[in-house]
Protein backbone atom coordinates (compact mmCIF):
# COMPACT_ATOMS: atom_id res chain seq x y z
CA UNK A 1 0.00 0.00 0.00
CA UNK A 2 1.20 3.35 -0.87
CA UNK A 3 0.19 6.83 0.11
CA UNK A 4 -0.13 9.65 -2.32
CA UNK A 5 1.82 12.64 -1.19
CA UNK A 6 1.39 15.00 -4.16
CA UNK A 7 -1.69 16.97 -5.08
CA UNK A 8 -1.75 16.04 -8.77
CA UNK A 9 -4.10 13.60 -10.44
CA UNK A 10 -7.65 12.75 -9.67
CA UNK A 11 -8.39 10.67 -6.67
CA UNK A 12 -11.34 8.82 -5.27
CA UNK A 13 -12.54 11.76 -3.16
CA UNK A 14 -11.61 14.56 -5.57
CA UNK A 15 -14.62 16.82 -6.05
CA UNK A 16 -13.27 18.87 -8.89
CA UNK A 17 -14.82 22.15 -9.96
CA UNK A 18 -18.60 22.53 -9.67
CA UNK A 19 -20.00 25.11 -12.07
CA UNK A 20 -23.69 24.56 -11.24
CA UNK A 21 -25.66 27.28 -9.47
CA UNK A 22 -26.93 26.36 -6.07
CA UNK A 23 -30.58 27.51 -6.14
CA UNK A 24 -31.52 26.27 -2.70
CA UNK A 25 -30.76 29.58 -0.89
CA UNK A 26 -32.57 31.48 -3.65
CA UNK A 27 -35.70 29.33 -3.26
CA UNK A 28 -35.54 29.70 0.51
CA UNK A 29 -35.39 33.50 0.27
CA UNK A 30 -38.27 33.58 -2.24
CA UNK A 31 -40.46 31.43 0.00
CA UNK A 32 -39.76 33.65 3.00
CA UNK A 33 -40.60 36.78 0.95
CA UNK A 34 -43.77 35.13 -0.34
CA UNK A 35 -44.91 34.40 3.22
CA UNK A 36 -44.08 37.96 4.34
CA UNK A 37 -46.08 39.49 1.47
CA UNK A 38 -49.00 37.10 2.00
CA UNK A 39 -49.20 38.25 5.62
CA UNK A 40 -48.59 41.96 4.93
CA UNK A 41 -51.01 42.54 2.02
CA UNK A 42 -54.28 41.93 3.90
CA UNK A 43 -53.09 44.25 6.66
CA UNK A 44 -52.31 46.97 4.10
CA UNK A 45 -55.85 47.09 2.73
CA UNK A 46 -57.96 49.42 4.80
CA UNK A 47 -61.68 48.93 4.67
CA UNK A 48 -63.96 51.73 5.74
CA UNK A 49 -67.61 50.95 6.17
CA UNK A 50 -69.72 53.50 4.34
CA UNK A 51 -73.45 53.81 4.69
CA UNK A 52 -74.34 55.23 1.31
CA UNK A 53 -77.92 56.15 0.52
CA UNK A 54 -79.56 54.07 -2.18
CA UNK A 55 -79.70 55.59 -5.64
CA UNK A 56 -83.30 56.62 -6.15
CA UNK A 57 -84.27 57.84 -9.59
CA UNK A 58 -86.34 61.02 -9.76
CA UNK A 59 -90.09 60.47 -9.93
CA UNK A 60 -91.64 60.53 -13.40
CA UNK A 61 -92.64 63.97 -14.59
CA UNK A 62 -89.82 65.70 -12.69
CA UNK A 63 -88.13 68.30 -14.83
CA UNK A 64 -84.42 67.66 -15.02
CA UNK A 65 -82.55 70.95 -15.03
CA UNK A 66 -79.67 71.16 -17.46
CA UNK A 67 -76.54 72.80 -16.02
CA UNK A 68 -75.57 76.28 -17.18
CA UNK A 69 -72.43 75.83 -19.23
CA UNK A 70 -70.07 78.59 -20.35
CA UNK A 71 -67.80 77.58 -23.23
CA UNK A 72 -64.64 79.61 -23.79
CA UNK A 73 -63.15 79.08 -27.24
CA UNK A 74 -60.73 80.94 -29.46
CA UNK A 75 -63.71 81.78 -31.70
CA UNK A 76 -65.58 83.43 -28.86
CA UNK A 77 -67.55 83.03 -25.66
CA UNK A 78 -70.74 80.96 -25.49
CA UNK A 79 -73.40 80.22 -22.90
CA UNK A 80 -74.43 76.77 -24.03
CA UNK A 81 -74.78 77.34 -27.78
CA UNK A 82 -75.69 81.03 -27.51
CA UNK A 83 -72.82 83.41 -28.37
CA UNK A 84 -72.10 86.23 -25.95
CA UNK A 85 -69.34 88.71 -25.13
CA UNK A 86 -67.44 89.44 -21.96
CA UNK A 87 -69.36 92.71 -21.45
CA UNK A 88 -72.82 91.13 -21.81
CA UNK A 89 -71.96 87.85 -20.03
CA UNK A 90 -73.65 88.62 -16.65
CA UNK A 91 -76.88 89.91 -18.25
CA UNK A 92 -77.05 87.02 -20.73
CA UNK A 93 -76.33 84.53 -17.97
CA UNK A 94 -79.10 85.95 -15.76
CA UNK A 95 -81.52 85.85 -18.71
CA UNK A 96 -80.67 82.22 -19.58
CA UNK A 97 -80.86 80.99 -15.97
CA UNK A 98 -84.27 82.70 -15.62
CA UNK A 99 -84.65 82.34 -11.85
CA UNK A 100 -85.31 84.94 -9.13
CA UNK A 101 -81.74 84.63 -7.78
CA UNK A 102 -79.55 83.70 -10.78
CA UNK A 103 -76.34 84.31 -8.82
CA UNK A 104 -77.22 81.41 -6.48
CA UNK A 105 -77.11 78.86 -9.33
CA UNK A 106 -74.00 76.87 -10.15
CA UNK A 107 -72.27 77.81 -13.41
CA UNK A 108 -69.93 75.40 -15.21
CA UNK A 109 -67.00 76.65 -17.28
CA UNK A 110 -65.28 74.67 -20.01
CA UNK A 111 -62.36 76.15 -21.97
CA UNK A 112 -60.48 74.94 -25.01
CA UNK A 113 -56.84 74.06 -24.70
CA UNK A 114 -55.92 76.89 -27.06
CA UNK A 115 -57.56 79.61 -24.94
CA UNK A 116 -55.11 81.94 -23.24
CA UNK A 117 -55.05 81.95 -19.46
CA UNK A 118 -55.74 85.70 -19.34
CA UNK A 119 -58.97 85.25 -21.33
CA UNK A 120 -60.08 82.50 -18.99
CA UNK A 121 -59.34 84.60 -15.90
CA UNK A 122 -61.20 87.56 -17.43
CA UNK A 123 -64.34 85.40 -17.58
CA UNK A 124 -63.81 84.21 -14.00
CA UNK A 125 -63.27 87.77 -12.74
CA UNK A 126 -66.35 89.03 -14.59
CA UNK A 127 -68.48 86.30 -13.02
CA UNK A 128 -67.15 86.97 -9.52
CA UNK A 129 -67.50 90.73 -9.77
CA UNK A 130 -71.17 90.25 -10.72
CA UNK A 131 -71.98 87.91 -7.82
CA UNK A 132 -71.64 84.50 -9.50
CA UNK A 133 -69.54 82.75 -6.87
CA UNK A 134 -70.66 79.16 -7.46
CA UNK A 135 -68.42 78.41 -10.41
CA UNK A 136 -67.27 74.90 -11.31
CA UNK A 137 -64.60 73.99 -13.82
CA UNK A 138 -65.02 71.10 -16.24
CA UNK A 139 -61.97 68.97 -16.93
CA UNK A 140 -62.13 66.46 -19.75
CA UNK A 141 -59.45 63.83 -20.14
CA UNK A 142 -58.24 62.99 -23.60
Amino acid sequence: MGAKLGGGGSGKFDLGQNSDINVTPFVDVMLVLLIIFMVAVPAATVSIKLDLPPAIPPPPGTKIVEPTLINIQMAGLYIGDVPTTLDTLPADLSRIIDKPEPTEERVYIRADRTVRYGDFMAVMNTLQSNGFFQVALINEEL
